[in-house]
């Protein structure tokens, strides 16, 4: 489960989704300290009243949110509190007596309070380190009600957990690197100044901010360095030729490379490229890597040529296949953001979505796109305030009038139908044949083999209405490990039906991976790339699908979101007149 933050300070006021946040923190930490079941109770009224509702609580007073079913007046005072500081006293008093251990225990996949509760009171475990202990020694196991199955999730989940502390999203320090550069190209000019290692290569997860700076003045620069203001050195991981520290606070590690001048474009090259990438063979019997380091070349480009290859930009450099790929292809054949025409995986206060309908329409507008793709949650997703069937007709009709005061901007009619625990699609085939198109997810029912999960997949896949397969995995990047699926089985499935699979582009999932991008095109499997946008800021997210989907090879005539609006209506209505 997802914790909220609990902020203190004045800040701009939540929307549904963090208050309803705050409101299950409370909830949960009200069962654990076993407080009044009733009260417990009402808190779920009303987190499900929000939810089911989706109307927004940001500019509500207390009697508007009174009206909402389950919310009374001090519940109803709690959202203000909560909406304007971040917090509420029921919360405060609450956590002054829970141990900080007990609140990282509560992120754990698979443990609820009351679970969480029998391991403080019979083993006295207060932090995730105590509780692997525990589950190593098999203590977990011999408690009434957990287990061996039990202790093995929770196992694996600590592990999962351990296994990415100290690793951080690129979309969460991208902005901070960019800072970061600009504070060091007050010490030298850019062109001797490089992004390096994960970071450079715009990895999906980085361990540090790396640059690499050509100097021939080494101490003079590691000087200046440390002269900047905000920026602190950590001695014992520092050298001569390497400064290693932190900025401002900052909690991810910055690792700053020095070289010579004269060495300055080969280091950049090894220090850019993965290790696979470095031991890729070249003619002459060397690896790549060792022509970096002992050839001669006068750019970037030269050094790719001279090994017989065309230039490959670093986040390309991944050992994926690229250089195999670029014999016979062009950088130029690969999606950049301009491509994209517009989003099909989308969502508004019709479910849970923090803008409506209009605004995410008119915001695309305003962005240069063709079209929006609206794929709300389905009704199964009650969680999520999934859309009824009288829900749906009636976004159909604002849909309608939208199309006809926006023209020739386009609303495409979608919805993002759970798929169920037996891999049939929410809706009868009447409710689907409704929409313009159909992604297909899973959001329930997580704890899956592969065997499970894949037949699962691949039943949905076989559904005639099924358009786009959504978020392949469900995995949840440093979060949530995804389900374990056969993916050559789920992309052939895809290649039979002709269904394309999303590159959700959320930072947090980037799913489909982009390891698996050329093995679908070479099966002839188109993709999209997908924002999953449930704000208006949220479609900024396209950029980190296409870097993802350009790892892999993605090109623009493979990706369904580069159609233009009348050629992806015929798309969408080829695929149903072959159903119906």
């Amino acid at each position: 489960m997802d914790i909220c933050p609990v902020v203190t300070t004045t800040q701009p006021a939540l929307d549904n989704k963090q208050i309803v946040s705050v409101l299950k923190l409370t909830m949960q930490l009200m069962e654990l300290h076993e407080e009044n079941a009733f009260k417990i109770r009402g808190y779920q009224s009303a987190i499900n009243s929000i939810e089911r509702e989706g109307k927004p609580l940001a500019d509500l007073d207390l009697t508007q949110l009174q009206e909402f079913s389950g919310i009374g007046k001090s519940i109803a005072e709690g959202i203000v509190t909560i909406r304007e500081t971040g917090t509420h006293p029921p919360l405060e008093k609450l956590l002054e007596k829970t141990p900080q251990g007990i609140l990282e225990i509560m992120e754990i996949k698979g443990l609820g309070p009351k679970k969480i509760k029998v391991l403080w009171q019979e083993l006295e475990i207060t932090s995730t380190h105590e509780l692997m202990e525990a589950c190593q020694s098999g203590q977990v196991a011999k408690i009434k009600g957990f287990g061996e199955k039990t202790q093995e999730s929770i196992l694996q989940a600590l592990e999962y957990r351990a296994s990415n502390k100290g690793k951080w999203l690129y979309a969460d320090v991208e902005v901070l690197g960019e800072e970061l550069q600009a504070e060091l190209e007050k010490l030298e000019d850019r062109e001797w100044i490089g992004a390096v290692g994960p970071y450079g290569r715009m990895s999906e997860i980085v361990d540090s901010i790396s640059f690499l700076i050509g100097t021939d003045q080494a101490q003079s620069t590691l000087k200046k360095i440390n002269d900047l203001d905000g920026w602190e050195q950590e001695a014992a991981s520092s050298s001569p030729y390497r400064w290693q520290g932190y900025w401002k606070g900052e909690d991810i590690p910055v690792i700053i490379f020095l070289s010579t001048k004269a060495n300055f474009l080969r280091q950049k090259l090894l220090k850019t490229s993965s290790s696979m990438h470095l031991q890729a063979p070249v003619d002459g019997g060397q690896t790549l890597g060792q022509h970096f380091y002992l050839a001669g070349f006068t750019s970037e480009q030269d050094a790719y040529e001279k090994a017989g290859f065309s230039y490959l930009p670093a986040p390309l450099r991944e050992g994926n296949g690229e250089l195999e790929w670029i014999k016979s292809h062009a950088i130029s054949e690969l999606l950049t953001v301009d491509d994209l025409t517009g989003p099909l995986h989308n969502h508004s206060t019709y479910s849970d979505g923090r803008h409506s309908l209009k605004e995410m329409a008119e915001y695309c507008r305003d962005a240069g796109f063709s079209y929006l793709g609206i794929a709300d949650h389905s009704k199964s997703a009650f969680y999520a305030n999934g859309l009824d069937e009288d829900r749906i007709l009636q976004q159909h009709k604002e849909i309608d009038t939208l199309n006809e005061a926006l023209a020739p901007f386009r609303i495409f009619k979608g919805i993002e139908s759970d798929i169920l625990i037996d891999g049939s699609l929410d809706y009868s085939t009447d409710v689907l044949a409704s929409f313009d198109y159909i992604v297909a997810s899973i959001h329930s029912g997580l704890n899956m083999d592969i065997n499970k999960a894949t037949a699962r997949l691949i039943r949905a896949i076989q559904h005639p209405f099924t358009t786009i397969l959504g978020h392949p995995t469900g995995r949840l990047l440093l979060r949530r490990e995804g389900y374990p699926i056969d993916h050559r089985a789920v992309i052939n499935a895809c290649a039979a039906y002709k269904v394309v699979i999303e590159i959700n582009a959320n930072p947090w999932r980037l799913d489909l991976d982009w390891r698996w991008v050329r093995y679908a095109m070479d099966k002839g499997v188109l993709l999209s790339i997908n924002p999953d946008a449930h704000e208006k800021k949220g479609f900024a997210d396209m950029k980190y699908g296409v870097i993802a989907g350009r790892k892999g090879g993605l090109t623009k005539d493979m990706t369904l979101n580069t159609k233009t609006t009348e050629e992806l209506a015929q798309y969408f209505e080829s695929r149903k007149n072959k159903i119906q």
